[in-house]
């Protein structure tokens, strides 16, 4: 039987024009209101004490911007439920198992290893490079979607909840089938910190999967202690029976937090990633126009280059002026450029041990190279862009990034 009469259509097209058709119903059946989702998450883990109230008005702020401009579809309002139902579960499930276990307050976080800058700059990969050495600890996406009960080494490879976030991970890549050409997923993968952030709903995870822009100027003019303090709390949890010598962590995002950032981690070293931003831009336009396109049907990728140009410089001004203003002890950053990082990454790394006095053995390197040959570039397929799709002029961009290409020579 030939099926060459059949549609071109992915099942997560299936999905969301399935969606349409219910779409006006899905918004009286789903809805983002802040006291059913906190009940919601109080009936699914039967707890009530959802910790410090600060992520209260965040929160208030994140679903009046989803109700109010995201314009999602059904889809999109099934899913931004239940992800933020799952994050509020997870605060009242954290409070609770921090209550009883008081080791896990205990829990010392030091040194830990910061790497933000740019987006697309290749910290995915330095992340993964330096994930391959027993003395530094990772969070692994599994155990950011689902941190509780507090994982432990004896069983952190055959969790069962490694098998739940696969399936989850299965679902959006069926919703969403390009997103893996632009960042890899897996639930054994390590994670960005921006999942962990969530948690405090203080996090720009938010506006790259949906178009929320007044939480997202809001966001900007806030304090982000609150949402590092929340931070260190998950970093406590996760290492009380499953730690190791330091955190390697990482989210271009910690890169306009970096105040906040020092505020709660006084001891943190960090790494700056680099590229010229005319290559940058254009990919994150990507990056959002494939989520938000999953959740809404009103996405325009020439509204989405604009938005995101100037949210990467407005990052990088802040970035840059909390190093300019000495927020960042002496010695603790180092700058790695992008195009020395794909010519040697393996340099790059023996830098970084060399920059944070931290041991590079001769097994852990073996690793590395190993790594680098299991996860080639471009594995998932090409991920193609370019400035023009998302109305943008690259003699434009070049000036607004033109202070920022010149201090690091890109």
């Amino acid at each position: 039987m030939t099926t060459s009469w059949l549609p071109s259509w992915t099942v997560g097209d299936i999905i969301r024009r399935g969606g349409r058709l219910v779409g006006g119903p899905g918004r009286r059946f789903v809805r983002l209101d802040e006291e059913g989702l906190l009940a919601a998450a109080r009936r699914r883990t039967h707890l009530s004490d959802f910790g410090d109230p600060a992520f209260r008005e965040p929160l208030r702020r994140l679903l009046h911007s989803l109700e109010s401009e995201a314009r999602l579809n059904l889809v999109g309002r099934v899913a931004a439920r239940e992800d933020i139902t799952r994050i509020l579960a997870n605060r009242l499930k954290l409070q609770r198992d921090r209550q009883q276990y008081p080791g896990i307050a205990a829990q010392e976080i030091r040194r830990p290893l910061f790497i933000t800058g740019m987006p697309r700059s290749g910290s995915t990969l330095l992340h993964g490079l330096l994930a391959q050495d027993a003395a530094n600890r990772v969070p692994v996406n599994w155990e950011t979607l689902h941190p509780s009960p507090p994982p432990e080494w004896a069983t952190h490879e055959t969790d069962r909840r490694i098998d739940r976030a696969d399936r989850e991970i299965r679902w959006f890549s069926l919703l969403a089938p390009d997103f893996r050409k632009i960042h890899p997923v897996g639930a054994r993968l390590p994670e960005e910190c921006v999942v962990i952030l969530s948690h405090a709903f203080l996090s720009f995870q938010f506006s790259s999967t949906y178009f929320v822009p007044s939480y997202q100027s809001w966001l900007e003019q806030q304090d982000l202690s609150p949402a590092y303090r929340y931070h260190r709390q998950f970093l406590q949890h996760l290492q009380w029976r499953c730690g190791s010598e330091r955190w390697v962590l990482k989210a271009p995002p910690h890169l306009p937090g970096l105040r906040a950032l020092f505020a709660i981690y006084p001891d943190a070293n960090v790494i700056m990633t680099h590229r010229n931003p005319l290559e940058v831009v254009a990919s994150v336009a990507s990056l959002h126009t494939v989520l938000r396109q999953t959740f809404s049907d009103a996405v325009d990728p020439l509204e989405i280059g604009p938005e995101v140009a100037e949210m990467l410089a407005d990052d990088i001004r802040r970035g840059l002026q909390v190093l300019d203003n000495g927020c960042v002890p002496p010695g603790r950053l180092l700058d790695v450029t992008y195009p020395d990082l794909m010519r040697d990454p393996l340099a790059v790394v023996r830098r970084v041990y060399a920059q944070f006095d931290l041991p590079l053995t001769a097994a852990t390197e073996t690793r590395m190279r190993r790594f680098l040959a299991e996860h080639p570039r471009d594995r998932e397929g090409h991920h193609e862009y370019s400035l023009e799709q998302f109305g943008l002029d690259a003699e434009r961009e070049r000036e607004r990034f033109r202070t920022y290409r010149e201090r690091f020579g890109l």
